[in-house]
């Protein structure tokens, strides 16, 4: 227990010692405000409107109420300032690395090796992501549950009974409601029926393969049912790239080198990345033939190895788990412009970790050179530890972590656009300019991008240019409420009232209670001469946002006039 309670404050501290920094760090602009700052179900704290808006419905297009529920609590106790939402990612990914090594003592019982795995996932650079930015709340507090599953699944195969698998039936439920991440968890506790569990023995009261998969069958359910729930919402939210984007082809090349990138970055974790691009979107270079079959070599040479081996069974048990746990992230299903992503290695890596690491403490073992094996082990665990300090820096503001990106990949167009937003929001316009002109020289057909710069060029007064970029966007983007709101505006501005009106309307179909549309289409009413349709929309405008001056003041003026024409629309 002392050895055990020494051990835990050694990697508290250290964990603490690299991610304090992130409580002095801002929320990013990028994902936080819909997650946080600018969510009014987050902000309010916890309330029973908040708690069912959180059940009931999705949000930047995901499913994950416990989650949000998470962040509500969050702004319950510290409001809107950073360091607190901060301080729940880091106590939240000590308590990973604590549970990972209480849970993989109680499984293996070998004390030094479950240390080192346990530092290394509290240490390695790959896990910044997770946990300096405060919207990847989800991939900590999932990977609590699971872990807490694991330790429950644990209790249960010493000494099965109902009450303890329905502990670990609630525990990985909770899992998913973080984040469906672990969809692939119920395999996962198949690899440790292999090892550690050994509950295939040969012995004749040891459970076969079948009896096992059996057992999971309930948890195999609740997988089934996340991935459903999962891929629904990320569909209507627009969020899956379709296979006339990126063919299968495209998405099984990726897949395949991912693999040996990520494995590339655990052992040398250098041109770490907010974002890589996809090869196969505008502004990539598709992966030639050549180095995808290097890739997959690569993956059936350390496969067949790992088979071969079969005396070492952690062996098997690390790869197979770093490639099944990989499969829900591995881009089969593509999500979003990345090729691949650090947080996707959060779980993950606990594979290759446990497969080193034994194969480590047997070699020394085996060579009595155990007292060299810690000392190597410790310069790694302090590389690891210095180089995420260092990364966990980018990630302190916006700028520093958009321009880090950019650094990494040049041409990258979502760093490009993500960067053009803070600038402008500095007043640096040329700057805003040039990384949204940037963007659009490598995706062109972004309509975001088109959208922006529009507004740009309007704001310069380049009118025409940015009536330009808004039909554009319409053309990508047919249902783009900015990009009719915005065009309508321009229209507007230039005399083309009838054709506003006709931009404003599509607008408000795309999306009916936004005041201020109805406040502008009121005004293009009113300067047609159609008074009656103008008071219609002031009125909407003033019961959407009563607290609109300029809706009051038009509609007062316009109610005094009247025209005796069209009847509201």
């Amino acid at each position: 227990m002392h050895r055990s309670l020494i051990v835990c404050l050694l990697l508290s501290g250290a964990v603490a010692a690299v991610y304090g920094q992130t409580l002095h760090f801002e929320f990013l602009r990028w994902d936080d405000p819909p997650y946080v700052y600018e969510n009014t179900n987050v902000r309010a704290g916890v309330t029973a409107k908040g708690l069912r808006w959180a059940f009931t419905k999705s949000h930047a297009a995901n499913y994950h109420p416990l989650t949000w529920v998470s962040h509500m609590l969050d702004c319950e106790r510290y409001g809107l300032n950073p360091a607190g939402h901060h301080a729940g990612n880091v106590l939240l990914h000590i308590l990973n690395t604590l549970l990972l090594f209480g849970v993989l003592r109680a499984m293996t019982a070998a004390f030094l090796p479950s240390a080192a795995v346990a530092a290394l996932f509290g240490l390695h650079p790959l896990h910044v992501e997770s946990v300096a930015w405060v919207a990847e709340r989800k991939d900590v507090l999932s990977t609590c549950f699971g872990l807490l599953a694991i330790g429950a699944y644990a209790a249960y195969a010493r000494r099965p009974s109902f009450g303890r698998y329905s502990r670990v039936f609630l525990l990985f439920a909770a899992t998913l409601a973080a984040k469906p991440m672990l969809v692939t968890l119920p395999l996962l506790l198949l690899l440790l029926d292999f090892w550690p569990l050994n509950r295939m023995q040969t012995r004749g009261d040891s459970p076969s393969w079948g009896v096992l998969l059996v057992e999971k069958l309930p948890l195999l359910a609740l997988s089934a049912a996340s991935c459903v729930v999962t891929y629904v919402v990320q569909q209507g939210a627009g969020a899956s790239e379709p296979t006339r984007v990126i063919a299968a082809p495209g998405r099984a090349a990726n897949a395949v080198v991912s693999y040996v990138r990520y494995l590339g970055k655990t052992f040398w974790p250098t041109d770490l990345s907010p974002h890589y691009h996809h090869p196969n979107l505008p502004g990539g270079t598709p992966w030639a033939v050549w180095q995808v079959a290097c890739a997959a070599g690569v993956l059936l040479a350390v496969t067949a190895v790992a088979v071969a081996a079969h005396r070492r069974r952690h062996l098997l048990v690390g790869w197979l788990w770093y490639l099944g746990s990989l499969v829900p992230v591995i881009g089969l299903v593509q999500v979003g412009h990345q090729a691949m992503a650090d947080r996707y290695t959060y779980v993950p890596l606990i594979g290759p970790f446990l497969a080193v690491v034994w194969a480590a403490a047997d070699a020394a073992a085996k060579r009595n050179r155990r007292g060299t094996l810690v000392a190597l082990a410790t310069v790694v665990l302090v590389a690891c530890g210095a180089v995420s300090a260092a990364q966990a820096r980018h990630w302190r503001r916006s700028e520093a972590l958009f321009e880090r990106g950019l650094e990494v990949e040049p041409r990258n167009p979502v760093m490009h656009s993500n960067l053009a937003q803070i600038r402008r929001g500095q007043g640096r316009i040329e700057d805003s300019m040039h990384h949204f002109e940037q963007s659009l020289l490598v995706r062109p057909s972004d309509p975001k991008a088109l959208i922006n710069l529009g507004g740009l060029l309007f704001w310069t007064g380049n009118v025409e240019a940015a009536i330009t970029h808004y039909r554009t966007a319409l053309d990508i983007m047919p249902r783009s409420y900015l990009a009719h709101y915005n065009l309508a505006f321009a229209l507007a501005s230039t005399g083309r009232t009838a054709e506003a009106v006709d931009h404003y309307r599509e607008a408000l179909r795309i999306r009916s209670d936004e005041p201020l549309a109805h406040l502008n289409l009121g005004v293009a009413f009113e300067s047609l001469g159609k008074v009656d349709q103008a008071i219609h929309h002031y009125q909407t405008a003033l019961r959407l946002q009563p607290t609109m001056a300029e809706a009051r003041t038009r509609l007062d003026r316009a109610s005094k006039l009247g025209d005796g024409g069209d009847a509201a629309p």
